[in-house]
């Protein structure tokens, strides 16, 4: 036995191939991930019904004011189960269009209730709003009713600096005056 350990390894034509093919096969294909489709399109739905009702929130809050975007568009194609692409793009739409009604609403807020402060100052100070006019639809309310800064008795008011703030009773009649058909 111990003139095996002295001689060299002899070597085999299978031996060298052995050698210069690696062990592992080459990586030709990533491997295939599978990933949990129902749980992101649950978190999707979950996400969309949340921004919907923050939707409908805010739609509650500014009942019968214009101008911003309410609707909810379906996807193209009528009902069918989404792709989770399209549900991430439903989602997103839904939040910007969320986010830009609250932008559009805040910036209205902060004006209507700068008219509302200015409808005070004039009811306190008239000679100081001279000729100013603020209307229901400036403080976010319905209707025909205005406020405006007027002289008292014409021209002599304005020569002694008498005003006062006239508060219209709302919409004239309906059908107007004249001749009726």
């Amino acid at each position: 036995m111990p003139e095996l350990l002295d001689h060299p390894p002899e070597h085999h034509r299978d031996a060298d191939l052995a050698g210069a093919v690696p062990s592992a096969l080459p990586a030709a294909f990533p491997p295939v991930v599978e990933t949990d489709e129902r749980a992101a399109r649950i978190a999707l739905r979950e996400q969309i019904a949340r921004l919907e009702r923050e939707m409908a929130d805010l739609f509650a809050t500014t009942f019968l004011r214009e101008g911003f975007e309410w609707g909810v568009r379906s996807p193209r194609g009528g009902p069918r189960l989404l792709p989770l692409a399209e549900l991430e793009r439903v989602r997103d739409d839904l939040a910007e269009r969320l986010e830009r009604n609250r932008r559009q609403l805040d910036e209205r807020a902060a004006v209507e209730e700068r008219n509302r402060r200015r409808i005070e100052e004039m009811m306190l100070e008239p000679e100081r709003h001279k000729w100013a006019l603020v209307a229901n639809d400036d403080i976010g309310e319905r209707g025909c009713k205005h406020w405006h800064v007027q002289p008292r008795y014409g021209v002599l008011g304005i020569l002694c600096n008498w005003w006062r703030v006239r508060i219209s009773s709302g919409c004239p009649l309906a059908g107007g005056r004249g001749l009726r058909p």
